[in-house]
């Protein structure tokens, strides 16, 4: 029988796939081969099911025809959501293959360690010196000050009270009354106690007229008379009455600013606290920093990372200014605290005066200083990523 043949010799068409079938391409005399119903590859002339190693009568679970799967096809390790974040157009660092390459992974961690330290440490820094200079600048140039001027006019009513017994009208009575008055004018401008403090101090300013003009009508009296002594006798009454008078209403106000200054001057618990928290955040930013520049070196084979060095050298410089400025200003407040303690008459009032604007000198410039830690921080973070942006590019992770 003739058969239609290809240049290759292959047959062609049904009768060429009849004699493959029944074993005439295989040499003559061959037996045939057996029906299995699939039809046999044309290019080798074996079934599939012989390919694969499967035969008739094979136990149960062995694979059966078809196509055998791919050895080296696995599921993905991240359960396909490397592929969903690709279709959603997300970007997620790769976790590191088992045997493969942790590189990536490693500076993603340190990347983001990095940042999220100069953070923390930017807010708690701020924070802190905030909790010890905002209130520097207040003490300067209100508190002890109305400390001070109230404390002046105290002694000045304490001299005219003195003088005030006198036969005939002095100008020392005058000049004293004068030294109260204007005290109380600069008590009142350094806004005392808020609004109830400016009322008190209008309403001893009143008194204190009221007390100068009985005075001065007692003065006008002969000496000895009766109308002199009642006259006096209610000029005291204004002056030293316990419950009303002026020199109670001064005491309750000096009372109340001593104890905003010592509210302005105390480092209490929660301060410490914070700046231990702050110390704690600048020691572990440091040795990050000193991690990363080492595995740096050791992977890459570069000896420094200047992105890294510069933000260290900024965050030393950085913390060693805030501590001294804090410490400077920590301690001109104490020493005010402490002068401002003490009872001050006469002279030592103006020498109080001169030493409390020494203790406190340059604490406006120094709490103008928290906004350099917000810059500063913000430098420390891009100085980190500078560092460590040209490495991360190297190991991005590019999804196939």
């Amino acid at each position: 029988m003739s058969t239609d043949r290809d240049p290759a010799g292959r047959g062609t068409g049904e009768r060429g796939y009849e004699a493959r079938a029944s074993g005439s391409g295989t040499g003559a005399g061959a037996p045939p081969a057996p029906a299995t119903g699939v039809r046999p590859a044309p290019d080798t002339g074996v079934p599939p099911a012989a390919r694969t190693g499967a035969r008739s009568g094979a136990p149960a679970g062995t694979p059966g025809p078809g196509p055998a799967p791919r050895a080296d096809r696995r599921a993905p390790a991240d359960g396909g959501l490397g592929a969903l974040a690709g279709l959603l157009g997300g970007h997620r660092h790769p976790r590191p293959v088992p045997g493969g390459s942790t590189t990536a992974h490693e500076l993603a961690v340190r990347h983001r360690l990095l940042l999220a330290l100069s953070a923390l440490l930017t807010l708690s820094l701020f924070v802190s010196y905030e909790g010890v200079h905002g209130d520097a600048d207040p003490l300067r140039t209100s508190s002890a000050p109305a400390v001070l001027s109230i404390d002046t006019a105290l002694y000045a009513l304490g001299e005219a009270e003195r003088d005030a017994g006198a036969a005939t009208p002095t100008s020392d009575f005058q000049k004293q009354i004068s030294v109260a008055a204007q005290s109380l004018a600069a008590a009142a401008g350094d806004n005392v106690g808020g609004p109830s403090g400016r009322q008190a101090l209008q309403t001893v300013a009143a008194l204190i007229t009221v007390y100068a003009v009985k005075v001065q009508q007692a003065q006008l009296q002969p000496d000895g008379s009766a109308l002199r002594q009642a006259y006096l006798s209610y000029a005291t009454s204004i002056l030293t009455d316990k419950g009303s008078g002026i020199l109670a209403r001064l005491k309750v106000l000096q009372t109340q600013q001593r104890a905003a200054v010592h509210r302005q001057t105390s480092f209490g618990p929660l301060l410490w606290l914070c700046w231990a928290v702050t110390l704690v955040i600048a020691l572990a930013l440091a040795g990050c920093l000193l991690e990363t520049q080492l595995f740096l070196r050791r992977r890459f084979r570069r000896r420094y990372n200047r992105g890294l060095l510069a933000a260290g050298a900024l965050l030393a410089a950085g913390l060693a200014v805030t501590l001294l400025f804090t410490v400077w200003t920590h301690q001109g407040m104490t020493d005010t605290r402490r002068l401002l303690d003490r009872r001050l008459t006469g002279p030592a009032i103006t020498d109080a005066g001169r030493e409390t604007a020494a203790h406190l000198a340059h604490t406006g410039f120094r709490a103008s200083a928290a906004g350099g830690i917000l810059i500063g921080g913000v430098l420390v973070m891009a100085l980190a990523e500078t560092g460590l942006r040209r490495h991360i590019d190297e190991y991005r992770f590019r999804p196939r």
